[in-house]
């Protein structure tokens, strides 16, 4: 599997005003809001950081969103695959894989046309 390099940033918080404020203080700006305690952030050219807000029950997790051409592009088989390409209601494709010391890494597909 070939993948594109680092596409976004998936960051969970607990504060999502909190949050926002702290990423525009190191220069990132807001490309959208969602309206529920969520929204993208980028700063210059580089990936851009997606911030979700979860209950304070829920750990908050970081993960690394690798960009790839389609879902034909395949881990081979010491990659361990936790979920399949499934279509986002935000209109990619994701696949979740575990790395060997158990983080997830979500792979991002073109959506379906």
């Amino acid at each position: 599997m070939r993948t594109e390099g680092i596409d976004a940033v998936f960051l969970e918080t607990h504060n999502w005003g909190k949050q926002a404020r702290f990423l525009q203080e190191l220069g990132f700006e807001v490309e959208f809001e969602t309206g529920h305690n969520s929204g993208r952030f980028r700063n210059g050219d580089g990936p851009s950081v997606f911030v979700a807000e979860v209950p304070p029950t829920q750990d908050p997790r970081t993960l690394l969103v690798l960009k790839v051409a389609d879902t034909q592009n395949r881990p081979g088989r010491d990659v361990e695959i936790v979920t399949e390409f499934e279509q986002t209601h935000y209109g990619t494709q994701e696949m979740t894989v575990r790395d060997p010391d158990g983080r997830q890494w979500n792979l991002q597909a073109p959506g379906k046309e």
